[in-house]
């Protein structure tokens, strides 16, 4: 995970233009206040990148925890959001001295890509000790096997043209093709898991999963779980 951490540490160019970019943080703040259960909850965002619309988030909730391993993008959220008495920006080293089952929801998006299965199992395991025994855990934006980048770059181009940044989107994804990010993730790869594999990994997590109807975010094409801890299995 390391040299994607890296990646998105520096000026990268992920984003067709700034109304891409803030699109497409509305669009997942949206969608985790739809998980959260009640107004004085505790939620925790894993790898939360940018998180441009955490404040959206933190109006529908007690407490939300930004957990961010790259310490630039941390250290911009710490600014960011320094005003917001109801966001705390932490590593993802500091989760593990955190207090156990005192979490309401863990929201780990668009995240298991980047991580080797290694990483990704003992993820689970942080978030695991982390839930409320009546918690909840929401996993988006999972790549899966038996879908390529096409399907990726159709959802960016129908996500564009509903929000009029279609110009703007086909010229990023020439500057995409070009740049750091294709050749890391060339070289990287991506991790991508059936249905079944995410399942069984929750499952040896001590987490009762079900696939959600609706991915997180605005590609249909990947897969969101929801998952509980399981009964007797810490």
């Amino acid at each position: 995970m390391d040299d994607w951490i890296d990646y998105y540490d520096s000026t990268h160019t992920i984003y067709a233009s700034k109304l891409h970019r803030d699109l497409h943080f509305q669009v997942i703040a949206r969608d985790i206040v739809g998980y959260i259960p009640s107004p004085d909850a505790v939620v925790l965002d894993y790898s939360c990148g940018e998180a441009l619309s955490a404040a959206k988030v933190a109006e529908s909730c007690m407490t939300l925890i930004l957990a961010e391993p790259a310490p630039g993008v941390r250290g911009r959220l710490i600014a960011r959001f320094a005003p917001n008495t109801k966001i705390r920006v932490r590593s993802l080293d500091e989760l593990r001295n955190m207090q156990e089952g005192s979490i309401d929801l863990v929201v780990m998006n668009s995240v298991a890509q980047y991580m080797s299965e290694a990483e990704f199992d003992a993820a689970l395991a942080v978030i695991r000790r982390l839930l409320k025994p009546s918690g909840k855990f929401v996993l988006g934006d999972v790549l899966r096997p038996d879908v390529g980048m096409l399907r990726d770059v159709l959802a960016l181009l129908m996500f564009a043209a509903r929000n009029g940044f279609l110009k703007d989107a086909l010229v990023g994804l020439v500057a995409t093709a070009l740049s750091d990010y294709r050749q890391l993730r060339t070289k990287v790869g991506l991790q991508r898991y059936s249905e079944a594999d995410i399942l069984a990994r929750l499952k040896n997590a001590g987490l009762s999963a079900v696939r959600a109807p609706k991915n997180i975010g605005y590609n249909p094409w990947r897969m969101t779980f929801e998952a509980r801890p399981a009964p007797g299995r810490a």
